[in-house]
């Protein structure tokens, strides 16, 4: 059992920064890849970023590509989302997630967060 809380969201202007966090609980936390997602108002969530478990590989959506970091340490069970550059279309409830295996597609996550709301103004 992993349990997730993210924190860090917040109101930004354009171009601005944020970084999120996701602490998880559990004893297992090194054995899974992480990923963050994001859902906007109407919208499907969608991909943004995943790490592998040891934290050697990260995966990237295109529409953040350069602006978008994502980070793990796995001794204090956390991962991070530095994002750079924000802009509006960037707004939505950012969730963060554990998954055994596939990083990209959120069924194969076995356990969320409750999200955290980013906001970027322009």
């Amino acid at each position: 059992q992993v349990q997730l809380a993210e924190s860090g969201g917040g109101l930004v202007q354009a171009g601005g920064s944020l970084r999120l966090s996701c602490a998880a609980s559990g004893r297992t936390f090194s054995t899974y890849h992480m990923g963050w997602f994001r859902q906007a108002p109407g919208k499907e969530r969608d991909f943004v970023a995943a790490i592998s478990s040891s934290g050697r590989t990260t995966y990237y959506a295109d529409f953040v590509k350069g602006r978008f970091t994502i980070a793990r340490n796995n001794a204090e069970n956390t991962v991070y989302l530095q994002m750079n550059s924000l802009k509006p279309e960037d707004t939505a409830v950012y969730y963060c997630g554990a998954s055994p295996q596939s990083v990209y597609l959120r069924q194969e996550y076995d356990y969320w967060g409750q999200g955290t709301q980013v906001t970027v103004s322009s």
